[in-house]
């Protein structure tokens, strides 16, 4: 009787075994598939900021214009210029994030051409 319940025990753990390689493989798609999720949720929240700083831009332009207009009676003029300015902050913004435009501090620069270079190497 102790027999079988040997043999029964081994062939359980042998089944263990065979379900554990099998899961095994299947995890290892699952952690594929979870970076995959987490590039992507990433890449979602770099294109949140980068749209939200360029709005925002927009918005504090066409604020500060209808504000000057108001005070200084120069209607619609202050608001053109001073929109047309907060679309070129948010544009310069969001290319300065997207590394496509160098920053306007010497220390941030140092800074990116030291990461260049690693990356170049």
């Amino acid at each position: 009787m102790t027999e079988n319940r040997e043999k029964s025990l081994e062939e359980r753990r042998r089944r263990l075994a065979a379900e554990l390689a099998v899961k095994g493989v299947e995890t290892r798609g699952e952690e594929a598939a979870d970076e995959r999720a987490e590039q992507s949720r990433k890449g979602y929240a770099e294109a949140m900021k980068l749209s939200s700083e360029f709005i925002s831009a927009v918005v504090v332009g066409a604020i500060l214009g209808y504000l000057f207009d108001r005070f200084v009676g120069t209607a619609p003029w202050g608001m053109i210029v001073l929109l047309l300015l907060g679309f070129c902050a948010g544009v310069l913004n969001v290319l300065r994030t997207a590394g496509k435009v160098a920053s306007p501090h010497p220390a941030d620069r140092s800074t990116e051409a030291g990461n260049k270079r690693d990356a170049d190497r």
